[in-house]
Order: structure tokens, then C-alpha cells, then sequence
């Protein structure tokens, strides 16, 4: 396993992923290990524009945006070690048994942490969970796919 040492912030994860703000909900790579694990960081922030209407008052991030950001996650395993050239984009098909423990607010740091269960050329399942100060926020088994030509 390698650790984010090597400099995984904001712009190397841009370099990985197409998804860029508001829509890129993963800060930070902490840990891979190509093929099987990966361990990275969101920071959850008061200027997040979906706390502008979930909820007034009570902000909370949603489930579905937490979901994402293990996606994301997983997307950043598949492909960090291809050249540009060989990536394609990685589709999102499939969540299951997704359990929600403890909501998410202003201020908290998810640990994304994500395991292979199945890797296949194109097709990958993972399970993945996200974590608060050590406590369980999210957890969900993941499918995606690998399609097209790339981003570009």
C-alpha cells in the first residue's frame, strides 16, 4: 500500500477524474492499493451549495451526495494508474444494502474508505464506507462500469 505522501490533493485527483465543483466530492487521497483499497477524504464545508436548501437552519449533506463521494472514490482506484490515453469514464451502476448511520454536518471530515470485492476489465463491485471521527456515516456495496473512450 502507498500512502498520499507523493502529493494526492485536489489537483492530482482532477488529473484522475473528470468531476470538477460542485460535483467533485473527494478532497484528498490518503492511501491506495492498486486494485484492492483506497482511503480518502472529503471535507464537508458550511459553503456547500446543497446546504443552502437541505436543510435551512439544520444543515445536512445528503445520503445520495455521500454515495457519490465513495463512488468517486472508487473511480479514483480504477483509474490512477492508467495514462490518460487508456482511461475511460467510469459509470456508476449499481448501490446495494446502503445504510445510513449518523448524519453529516458543516465542519466533518469523511474518511472514505473503499474495498474490491470484484474487478473485472469493465465491470467492478466495492464496498465502501464513510466514516466521522471514527463513527460509521455511510455504508454501501458499489457497482460500476467502465464505458466509452474517456473524458475527452
Amino acid at each position: 500500500m502507498t500512502s498520499g505522501a507523493e502529493g494526492w490533493d485536489s489537483r492530482w485527483i482532477m488529473s484522475v477524474l473528470p468531476h470538477r465543483y460542485p460535483f467533485l466530492l473527494v478532497d484528498r487521497v490518503l492511501e491506495i492499493a492498486p486494485r484492492q483499497r483506497i482511503v480518502a477524504l472529503k471535507n464537508v464545508t458550511v459553503n456547500e451549495e446543497f446546504f443552502v436548501g437541505h436543510f435551512p437552519g439544520r444543515p445536512v449533506m445528503p445520503g445520495v451526495l455521500i454515495v457519490e463521494a465513495l463512488a468517486q472514490a472508487c473511480g479514483i482506484l480504477l483509474l490512477h494508474d492508467k495514462p490518460p490515453a487508456e482511461r475511460r469514464l467510469v459509470y456508476f451502476t449499481g448501490i446495494e444494502r446502503a445504510r445510513f448511520r449518523r448524519p453529516v454536518v458543516p465542519g466533518d471530515q469523511l474518511r472514505l474508505e473503499i474495498e474490491v470485492l470484484r474487478l473485472r476489465e469493465l465491470h467492478c463491485r466495492f464496498t465502501g464506507r464513510a466514516l466521522v471521527d471514527g463513527q460509521l456515516a455511510t455504508e454501501a456495496t458499489l457497482s460500476s462500469a467502465m464505458v466509452g473512450d474517456g473524458p475527452g
